[in-house]
């Protein structure tokens, strides 16, 4: 296997798994009232660790997709696509990584000595000027440089041209959703699931074409 083909099915396959870690992201998060016992049970569970770290995960394949996006379709505007993505991610994971660790051990601590007094340090953090800069910037960027990347595969006339459309949505209402219910928050994970895999899977058939002529 030549090292374009293995690149090209790499990052058929990362556009996949990160689109399935996005959905396992809000649906094995637990929901509950942050500020009540339930929700310091919540934080404290391996479950929120779990879906957070999909999170994570997943911002990190995405962007080695997009960098398999670019390698083959070798545009100045996929280019600019990874460049500005990765900085969002960068910007984005410190944040998760305080939700994932941080949160966690307030809230295992809150339920140890059962009082809800220190669930107040979760919107301290969350709402800390740097810390909540940082993270919307990070997403604002990230959504950015997915919508590039679909504008980038629209014009290619080698990979279908609604392929990234879904994906593009998604990351562009990534901070709207965190303000919806549970179920809407799934729907978003789902949205950006279909999108990962219909992307992965136009990589792959447009790959597969490619060493067949």
């Amino acid at each position: 296997m030549s090292t374009s083909s293995l690149r090209s099915r790499l990052g058929a396959a990362v556009f996949a798994v990160a689109g399935v870690l996005f959905l396992l992201y809000p649906a094995v998060r637990p929901y509950s009232d942050e500020k009540s016992m339930a929700g310091a049970e919540a934080m404290a569970s391996s479950a929120w660790v779990a879906a957070h770290l999909f999170a994570v995960a997943g911002f990190i394949l995405l962007t080695l997709g997009l960098l398999g996006l670019h390698l083959m379709l070798d545009q100045r505007l996929t280019l600019r696509a990874v460049v500005v993505t990765w900085i969002g991610v960068g910007l984005a994971l410190p944040y998760y990584g305080a939700e994932v660790f941080g949160l966690n051990v307030i809230a295992r601590r809150a339920v140890q000595d059962q009082s809800t007094s220190l669930l107040q340090l979760a919107d301290d953090f969350r709402f800390g000027p740097a810390a909540v800069t940082m993270f919307a910037g990070g997403l604002l960027l990230l959504g950015a440089g997915v919508v590039l990347a679909a504008v980038a595969v629209w014009r290619s006339g080698t990979l279908a041209r609604w392929s990234a459309v879904p994906l593009a949505a998604g990351f562009a209402l990534f901070i709207p959703q965190f303000f919806g219910p549970p179920a809407l928050r799934i729907a978003h994970g789902a949205l950006i699931a279909i999108g990962g895999v219909w992307l992965g899977l136009e990589l792959w058939r447009a790959r597969q074409e490619a060493l067949l002529r």
